[in-house]
């Protein structure tokens, strides 16, 4: 499968920030029992690399992406560690291009037509609308389906269980990044039984698009 039927399958997208890489992989498996075997790590913090490393290789079930890569060395960093994608903020046409040089994928952020289209003609057809609900979030996917119809979204920032629902019901939608699946105090306390069920709530609600 590629990348787009993989977060397609899961629906929501966990958006998570480590600042110890040994939640990694208990956060990672309980991601995956409750039913979202993928999560975004971002860099975001200095534990970020090692936290891929050991999600990616303790569980290998587990779509491991890099978020927040803002340049070709930290994606470099990101793929060496074994994340099997590479999602930005913002649209890095050098990020983008050593991706796809190394076939590695790569979902980078848009927020304007512009930038849709700049993603376009490097020849992409999967982005990251980002912040979502502050760029006008559904309203704006459903304006931008019509002169795009062949490009599809994975909308982050603002989302929540309150309106996941909407956005996946959206035919230009893939999946949602959500990141109120793994909250920081969660994961500091090992509270990794209180992620998987918040796991599975997102993965009913995925359920039902």
């Amino acid at each position: 499968m590629n990348i787009q039927e993989i977060l397609r399958e899961v629906g929501i997208i966990p958006v998570i920030r480590l600042t110890d890489p040994n939640g990694a992989a208990p956060l990672a498996r309980a991601l995956s029992r409750g039913g979202l075997p993928a999560a975004e790590i971002t860099f975001r913090s200095d534990a970020a690399e090692e936290s891929i490393r050991r999600a990616a290789k303790e569980a290998p079930d587990v779509f491991v992406c890099a978020g927040t890569v803002l340049d070709v060395p930290t994606a470099e960093r990101a793929v060496d560690a074994g994340a099997k994608a590479i999602v930005s903020p913002g649209l890095n046409p050098a990020v983008v291009e050593w991706c796809l040089l190394h076939g590695v994928p790569v979902v980078p952020g848009i927020a304007t037509p512009s930038e849709a289209e700049a993603a376009m003609r490097l020849g992409l057809d999967f982005v990251k609308l980002f912040p979502a609900e502050a760029v006008g979030g559904v309203k704006m996917l459903k304006a931008l389906a019509g002169p795009y119809a062949d490009l599809k979204f994975m909308p982050t920032g603002g989302i929540s269980p309150k309106n996941v629902g909407e956005y996946l019901a959206q035919k230009n939608v893939v999946c949602c990044g959500g990141s109120w699946l793994a909250p920081e105090a969660l994961i500091s306390a090992g509270k990794f039984d209180e992620i998987e069920a918040l796991a599975r709530e997102a993965a009913d609600l995925a359920k039902k698009r």
